[in-house]
């Protein structure tokens, strides 16, 4: 039987963390993983413009370490490679892993925490750069792992961490993104809260576009007496707007619902019109994202006959719940369907400007989140 679970954050009403009940172990999840950051161009961008810039501003060459967390196919860490610094990845998903491998990228395939830097530690391995991507939400034990973070890291080293900023997703009604895979979300109060009981010092953050808008965190040890990197004004502005936006009151949680509940509904009603109109609705993309809307709002191949991947993984199968069924992007030229319904919204320019052919035969782009946008 195909296995469905219930989909519920909750929130602390403390310290404001929002988690979701744990249903699948990490083990389960990540053990042969269908995502390969690779494939995404925008993304591969963003990690490109960020190794230029960490090469600078810390000055790192050959006698450095790089160690990033989550590294996925070596999307990232082989830039600093290029650059001849030295890198370490670490990495669960054994068939993501196997291809960084395959490149020539030093990658440990083990989940990470203070076993794994008590480990790495005692082998001489420790960190200039630790980074992490994406990693944070998908963390059954916050504690575990960022005691790890603060073992592994050298004394005067860095620590950065980019994820979705919870401001930006309840702002935005961004539901999608909340998924079994993501555990926490979080906002850079809460982010403070738990790097300080660790004896880290959050001292910066940016606010980056990524992923319907995500913070990335600069973090050091507490008892780091390095000048350089005093406590940014950008840390108490964006704590501030948190803040203002009543991140600091459990009201503000308890009013999301019915935001989710108007984008459903603008959602169906988009797709009963398009049907009932004669006009045809195919996919573009297979993310986990994809998953919550399409089957939050019941849409199965009644309302979207397919949808497209450029991961040759992911072609062949069928979403889950919905039993869309995945292909190449090749059927679009094949169908000439009218509309394309963007499901990873978050990187729409980029799929906007690899199927801007679709507007030869009068095709047009649909994007769910916020609110469908017809482009």
């Amino acid at each position: 039987m195909e296995p469905f679970y219930p989909l519920e954050a909750y929130v602390c009403d403390s310290c404001f963390l929002v988690q979701l009940e744990e249903f699948e172990p990490p083990e389960s999840i990540f053990s042969d993983y269908a995502y390969f950051s690779s494939y995404s161009e925008t993304w591969l961008q963003h990690s490109k413009t960020y190794v230029d810039k960490m090469i600078r501003m810390l000055g790192l060459d050959g006698r450095s370490s790089v160690i990033e967390i989550a590294s996925n196919d070596g999307y990232l860490l082989q830039y600093f490679m290029e650059a001849g610094i030295p890198v370490l990845g670490i990495e669960p998903a054994r068939n993501v892993a196997k291809v960084a491998i395959q490149k020539g990228i030093p990658t440990e395939m083990v989940f990470f925490g203070t076993e794994t830097a008590k480990s790495l530690v005692s082998s001489g391995r420790t960190a200039d750069l630790l980074l992490g991507n994406n990693v944070l939400a998908h963390v059954p034990d916050l504690n575990d792992f960022v005691e790890g973070l603060r073992i592994l890291l050298k004394p005067h080293g860095l620590i950065t961490l980019e994820f979705p900023h919870l401001m930006r997703l309840m702002e935005q009604s961004q539901f999608d993104t909340i998924y079994h895979e993501h555990l926490s979300y979080f906002s850079l109060i809460t982010i403070d809260k738990i790097f300080d009981t660790h004896g880290l010092t959050v001292f910066d953050v940016e606010e980056l576009p990524t992923h319907g808008g995500s913070l990335r965190i600069y973090v050091k040890h507490k008892s780091s007496n390095d000048t350089r990197q005093p406590v940014s004004d950008n840390v108490y502005r964006i704590m501030t707007k948190e803040a203002e936006a009543g991140l600091g009151r459990i009201e503000t949680y308890l009013t999301f619902s019915e935001k989710v509940r108007s984008v459903k509904r603008d959602i169906l009603k988009f797709l009963i019109n398009a049907k009932e109109s004669g006009r045809t609705v195919v996919g573009y993309g297979a993310p986990a994202k994809g998953n919550t809307l399409l089957n939050y709002c019941g849409i199965r191949t009644d309302f979207i006959e397919y949808t497209v991947d450029r991961s040759s993984y992911k072609q062949g199968r069928y979403l889950p719940g919905s039993h869309i069924p995945i292909v190449s992007p090749s059927r679009i030229k094949e169908t000439k369907p009218d509309y394309l319904f963007i499901l990873p919204w978050n990187i729409k320019d980029e799929i906007v400007s690899q199927m801007g052919h679709i507007r030869e035969w009068g095709g047009k782009f649909v994007v769910p989140v916020p609110k469908v946008t017809i482009l």
